[in-house]
């Protein structure tokens, strides 16, 4: 067999090599167009109901673009549905969780993983198997305890807990907080650093992504909490968006286009805040990411 038949072969192998992966490429485009419109079809109708008439709304046909474009509807869903009080409230709720939990978290977290004493890994054990134990079961002894302590129908309850911490998150941080070396925190400690000091000066920084996971997670959950504020808060002044959203389908006697426009000016936050810190949530979910650099 001559050179030149070896090398035509060796192209032509080469050329159908490309040929298989472009078609490869070309499929999975297509699925992956076709999967996202089937996800974002019930949220391009979320919107489209919410620029409608409520006539537009019960026609049939049901039409996928507004024929006219009602966007006095969010005004009306704002003021109607006292969503800026609403929103100052749950502002103040998710604040006051996402400090609490990023700094209570994170110090928990470095005890875990850089700091040697009895009983660690029993303890850290111990706290993981909580994981376990489904919400619900300690729902009515929470209750009865906020009850006896004479919380109800304050935020305390919504905001206190906070600050003892939650399993997984430490868990993630010290997943996190394991992959940075030892050797900072030695030399640190022969500058005469003490350990409140490394954390607050040397891990937060280090383990900023994964800091800003736990702050987006504790954010959304507080945005989205509907069962707390519904047991522990009592005067509708106190109320965040969604117990407000909640009451205003039934003021508004379910007017779809108002009630999706109010929904949407509540989820918008929460995916805004997630497209911004997109590349912090998956760099931080990694928790080999703290060996980097």
């Amino acid at each position: 067999m001559s050179a030149g038949t070896i090398a035509g072969a060796g192209t032509s192998h080469f050329q159908s090599r490309k040929t298989k992966q472009l078609i490869v490429k070309i499929v999975l485009t297509i699925v992956l167009i076709g999967l996202s419109v089937i996800i974002l079809a019930p949220f391009w109708w979320m919107i489209a109901t919410s620029l409608k008439s409520l006539k537009e709304i019960m026609q049939y046909p049901p039409t996928w673009i507004p024929s006219e474009w009602h966007w006095e509807n969010y005004a009306y869903a704002w003021q109607k549905g006292h969503f800026a009080r609403y929103t100052l409230n749950t502002l103040f709720l998710a604040g006051v969780g996402v400090c609490s939990h990023v700094l209570s978290n994170s110090f928990i977290a470095y005890g875990f993983a850089k700091i040697k004493f009895p009983g660690r890994g029993l303890l850290f054990s111990v706290m993981l198997s909580t994981m376990m134990i489904p919400s619900f079961c300690t729902l009515i002894p929470q209750y009865i305890l906020f009850s006896k302590l004479g919380w109800v129908g304050t935020y305390l309850p919504l905001t206190v807990p906070g600050f003892f911490g939650s399993a997984f998150q430490i868990f993630l941080l010290r997943q996190f907080y394991m992959g940075i070396p030892n050797d900072l925190i030695e030399a640190a400690k022969i500058d005469g650093a003490n350990h409140f000091y490394i954390w607050s000066r040397l891990m937060i920084p280090l383990a900023r992504p994964a800091i800003i996971v736990v702050a987006i997670m504790t954010f959304q959950g507080a945005w989205n909490d509907f069962l707390g504020p519904l047991l522990y808060v009592s005067d509708e002044s106190m109320f965040n968006l969604q117990l407000g959203l909640q009451t205003f389908k039934g003021t508004e006697a379910v007017q779809w286009h108002y009630l999706m426009a109010g929904s949407l000016m509540v989820l918008a936050p929460v995916i805004a805040l997630f497209f911004f810190f997109q590349r912090y949530f998956i760099e931080g979910m990694n928790i080999s990411a703290g060996t980097k650099g």
